[in-house]
């Protein structure tokens, strides 16, 4: 009997829905990122890719209207930098790409605007490779922004629950 108490209060927990969170947060906002850099569609999917993971990943609901939030999370994409690491020794193209994403992401109560998870200058990797045949050749880099989206979210939500 007294190994089963030592055993549930051990700290282990069922995978799923995190109870870490601040529990008069219930509801969350996130509006359009600010964009200061020069790739406009990363913006766009970066709310969306933000929702689906806090969805999965806690116990928050996700409402478009942030009057009617509990919280905000609000971002801004700093910069996008982008650069061939991998050329075709044969044809000098390049054939593979390095993209480098800086943001900022603040999550505030609405109520008293105070600050329960802060993280300024975030970067994020990831690599796409080129077609060296010019016949071959598709465009990777709207899937490489959907990558990126998807892993600052889920990097995003880790340290925010991290942070609780």
């Amino acid at each position: 009997m007294c190994c089963a108490l030592t055993i549930a209060s051990c700290g282990y927990h069922v995978a799923g829905h995190s109870d870490l969170a601040p529990k008069g947060i219930s509801s969350v906002c996130i509006p359009p990122f600010a964009n200061a850099s020069v790739r406009y569609k990363l913006t766009d999917r970066l709310p969306e890719a933000i929702s689906h993971e806090i969805i999965a990943r806690t116990r928050y609901h996700i409402v478009t209207d942030c009057s009617a939030a509990d919280a905000e999370l609000r971002g801004s994409v700093n910069n996008y930098l982008y650069f061939p690491t991998v050329f075709d020794p044969t044809t000098a193209r390049a054939s593979a790409v390095d993209v480098r994403v800086y943001l900022s992401v603040a999550m505030t109560t609405r109520a008293d605007h105070k600050t329960l998870f802060k993280r300024t200058n975030m970067e994020v990797r990831e690599r796409y490779e080129i077609s060296v045949d010019p016949r071959a050749y598709f465009d990777e880099s709207d899937t490489a922004v959907d990558r990126v989206a998807r892993t600052v979210a889920q990097q995003l939500v880790t340290a925010m629950l991290s942070n609780f």
